[in-house]
C-alpha cells in the first residue's frame, strides 16, 4: 500500500506532493472521465457512498466533493485569482479556493494538496483544516472540504505559478480588500466560493484570527 504524503501534528496538517512539475505531468496523464467519490448530502458527517465518472457527476448534477484552500501570507494577505474562459464551470469568475473534485479513493486532504500545487505552484505547505459546507445550484452539487496553507516565501514553499488552463491572473489582497471584492459587481465571484469566502471573513475576526471548523 502506498504510504500517505500527509501526516498530522499540532501545527496541522502537512501533505507533501510531487513537486510542481511532476504534478503538472499528472494532470496530463490524469483520465479525462476521471472517477469522482460521490458523497451523502443527508449525512451529518462526510461520507463517501460510491463513485461516477466526472462526465456524470456534470451531467446529473450528482453529490460529491471538492477541495478549497485559501493561500494566505505572514501578513495575512490572501491569494485570489480569474478563472480561465475555458473552465466547465463559472468561467471567468473571481476565486480564492485553489481546489478541484476529490477523486474516487482519494483523502481530500490528498486532494487539496494535489489542487494546490497543480494550480498554484507552491509545495510542502501546512494544511490548516477550516471548515466544510455543502453548496447545491442547478450546475454543482458539492461537499467543500477547506484548508488554510500560510505561504511563507518562495524561499520556503516555492513561486506562485499559475497553472494556465485553470487561472487567468491573480494577486494578494488584504482581508479588507477581499471584503471589497465580495461586494463588486464588476467583479463577480464564483457563487460557492463566494458562500465560504463569506464564512471566513465573518470568522477571521476572532480573537489571534483563529478559524473555527
Amino acid at each position: 500500500m502506498r504510504a500517505s504524503p500527509c501526516t498530522t501534528s499540532g501545527a496541522g496538517r502537512r501533505c507533501a506532493p510531487e513537486p510542481a512539475r511532476r504534478a503538472a505531468a499528472s494532470v496530463t496523464n490524469v483520465p479525462p472521465d476521471e472517477s469522482v467519490a460521490i458523497y451523502d448530502p443527508t449525512s451529518s458527517v462526510p461520507r463517501v457512498v460510491g463513485s461516477a465518472p466526472r462526465s456524470r457527476v456534470r451531467a446529473e448534477n450528482l453529490p460529491h466533493a471538492g477541495t478549497a484552500v485559501l493561500l494566505t501570507d505572514d501578513d495575512g494577505r490572501v491569494y485570489v485569482h480569474r478563472r480561465t474562459a475555458t473552465k466547465d464551470l463559472y468561467p471567468s469568475t473571481w476565486d480564492a479556493w485553489a481546489g478541484g473534485v476529490v477523486r474516487a479513493g482519494e483523502d481530500p486532504a490528498e486532494a487539496a494538496a494535489r489542487e494546490l500545487t497543480e494550480e498554484l505552484g507552491v509545495h510542502d505547505v501546512v494544511l490548516e483544516p477550516l471548515f466544510t459546507w455543502w453548496f447545491r445550484d442547478e450546475r454543482l452539487h458539492e461537499l467543500a472540504f477547506a484548508f488554510r496553507a500560510r505561504w511563507s516565501g518562495p524561499h520556503v514553499h516555492g513561486e506562485v505559478v499559475h497553472q494556465a488552463s485553470e487561472v487567468a491572473e491573480g494577486r494578494w489582497l488584504t482581508v479588507a480588500e477581499l471584503r471589497e471584492l465580495l461586494d463588486d459587481p464588476a467583479r463577480p465571484m464564483i457563487p460557492d466560493g463566494r458562500q465560504g469566502l463569506l464564512r471566513y471573513v465573518e470568522l477571521v475576526g476572532q480573537p489571534n484570527g483563529e478559524v473555527s471548523a
